[in-house]
């Protein structure tokens, strides 16, 4: 009996908090039992570590019934079904093959006078279509939508105009992270304002918001997003803006706001939600919330969670995410005391991709890669490879870096004392200079420290010389 309801359990177990709270919302169930079933639903989505079974006497009619108005509910409500909707639908015309349906759907929309979330997007086709109605002698259809384009022409341009500047905006942003700019705090208030700017269209407000989520994570401000990311909590649960990649998006993000005020049970619990499903961006939610069981030393499960996901992040072609992950794969099992098993994932890797290493998360990788070695004493290794890629001069160039810590110089430098290239007192001064040099720098002196720390573990003589 319980087998009949594995189909209807592997659906609900894929179905987001703030997805089933919108259905409790709309639902007009005058059957006590469907209602039942979606209550049962809406609990086991917000208690996703304590699954509660669904009641097996009830008609399985019942329950694959309300499986598919749960997915056509989403469906019609999903501005991402919207957006493919346009994109079909621009195809078809570009083609000369429009369906009737699709064309009573686009004038009944361009009757209406609504912007669409994706109004740029709409805003094209309906230009497509113009052309196309009018080389078909269809005057009145044509006059229709040429009306409509004079209206909205400005807030197009307009709309164009703010998309250029947030690309430039996330040069320096991204530029910042990277270690390429030193300074992209400009853009907070030019993004605050598009993001609360009822004007323009959604899309162009959330690509704002992405921006400066990743401007907060460069200076560490995450105070500025609270308030923003309850008016997106509230926009979900009413359905306005509803998207499964945005809510898999912003369960991430309050992943990293919760862990960054050390909220890390929350953290979690977000970062599990963020992995309910697959996306472009899976390897990165992932990575996310490998870091913050790691935090917790919960580092078996931290390693199962690499493990599981491996076979999905091999398929990733960005590399960003991609090394990343292999990162902190390696970092899960130094945790877990399998520094061979680490080192040999990180040859094979770096065989294979040592160009991508280098052009993107090398500090990442050779942090992890480099502690490994230590671990099992391979100084020589070490300092070999520090030789093959000239890491320490690449470590100078990335100081500037937003989130930049001295893991590589200290590594190495510590190799060096133990392969007898450096004196104590000498790796000490290094130690010393880099606590003045971020003494007024919280977060990266705890870094700091924490590293440090790390190192007297593995070489107690030096204890007596760190302060």
């Amino acid at each position: 009996m319980r087998s009949k309801l594995s189909k209807f359990t592997a659906f609900t177990n894929t179905l987001l908090p703030h997805e089933t709270q919108y259905l409790l919302s709309v639902q007009r169930f005058e059957d006590e039992e469907r209602l039942l079933i979606l209550h049962r639903i809406d609990h086991n989505a917000h208690h996703i570590d304590q699954f509660t079974e669904y009641d097996l006497s009830i008609d399985k009619r019942k329950y694959n019934h309300l499986q598919n108005w749960i997915e056509d509910r989403l469906r019609s409500t999903d501005i991402d079904e919207q957006l493919k909707w346009m994109l079909t639908t621009e195809q078809q015309i570009l083609t000369d093959c429009i369906l009737i349906e699709q064309e009573k759907r686009l004038l009944k929309l361009i009757r209406s006078d609504q912007q669409p979330v994706y109004f740029n997007t709409f805003y094209e086709l309906a230009e497509h279509y113009r052309q196309f109605l009018l080389i078909r002698l269809r005057y009145h259809d044509h006059q229709l939508v040429d009306d409509y384009l004079q209206r909205h022409r400005e807030a197009y341009q307009l709309a164009k105009e703010v998309h250029e500047q947030l690309h430039q905006a996330t040069l320096d942003i991204v530029g910042q992270y990277d270690g390429q700019q030193a300074e992209s705090r400009q853009w907070e208030k030019w993004l605050t304002e598009v993001f609360h700017n009822e004007q323009l269209d959604w899309h162009l407000r959330y690509l704002a918001l992405l921006r400066l989520t990743f401007l907060c994570y460069n200076y560490r401000k995450y105070d500025l997003l609270r308030e923003k990311f309850a008016y997106l909590e509230q926009q979900f649960l009413s359905g306005t803006y509803y998207s499964r990649r945005h809510l898999l998006n912003y369960y991430n993000t309050q992943l990293m706001l919760h862990s960054h005020y050390r909220e890390y049970d929350q953290a979690v619990y977000f970062g599990y939600l963020s992995i309910r499903a697959q996306n472009h961006d899976y390897p990165l939610y992932v990575n996310n919330l490998c870091a913050v069981l790691l935090r917790l030393k919960r580092n078996e499960e931290a390693l199962e969670l690499m493990k599981k996901a491996a076979p999905a992040v091999k398929k990733t072609t960005n590399f960003h995410n991609r090394i990343g992950f292999v990162a902190f794969y390696m970092e899960a099992l130094n945790k877990n005391g399998l520094y061979q098993n680490a080192e040999s994932y990180g040859n094979i890797f770096l065989r294979a991709y040592a160009k991508e290493v280098l052009r993107y998360r090398w500090h990442l990788f050779f942090s992890v890669y480099l502690e490994s070695l230590l671990q099992q004493e391979k100084y020589d290794k070490v300092l070999k490879t520090e030789h093959k890629y000239r890491l320490l001069q690449r470590d100078k160039k990335y100081e500037n870096n937003a989130n930049y810590q001295a893991t590589i110089p200290l590594f190495i430098g510590l190799a060096q004392l133990k392969e007898g290239h450096l004196k104590k007192e000498e790796f000490a001064e290094t130690i010393q200079s880099l606590t003045a040099r971020y003494s007024a720098e919280e977060q990266k002196l705890s870094n700091l420290k924490k590293l440090i720390k790390q190192i007297v573990e593995w070489a107690p003589g030096l204890k007596y010389l760190i302060k």
